[in-house]
């Protein structure tokens, strides 16, 4: 796809969520209920949480108690989440030259193993290995 303009917000969140219709139905199932928003930056809260000097650094985070995690005890909270950052998603994508939809699923992809418990370390595992 071609882009004459910037894409925007709601362009991120329509690539997220074909990218999401197209994984397994068996993970889509497992994620169901994990809401996927698109924000402009990661706050600076969220920034200093991470140890990370400039938003431009941190292009999705996964918000929530993993699955590993969650049992039937726990008192309900609030729903999990998916941040993709759209600034930093397209300053990759310019950098990189990756197809946008293929930034965003991985992007996406990264962020829902956080929401299966992966660590950081287990994910550069998982990607190394594709």
């Amino acid at each position: 796809m071609k882009w004459g303009a910037p894409p925007t917000a709601e362009d991120l969140a329509a690539l997220a969520e074909a990218a999401l219709a197209a994984i397994p139905e068996a993970l889509r199932e497992a994620v169901r209920g994990t809401a996927i928003l698109v924000e402009e930056l990661p706050d600076d809260e969220t920034l200093e949480a991470l140890g990370l000097e400039h938003p431009w650094e941190l292009t999705g985070l996964y918000r929530g108690t993993p699955l590993t995690e969650k049992s039937v005890l726990d008192p309900p909270s609030g729903p999990d989440l998916v941040l993709l950052y759209r600034e930093p998603i397209l300053v990759e994508w310019v950098e990189s030259g990756e197809d946008l939809f293929r930034l965003v699923r991985n992007v996406l992809i990264h962020e829902i193993a956080h929401h299966f418990g992966y660590s950081e370390e287990g994910i550069a595992r998982l990607e190394g290995e594709g």
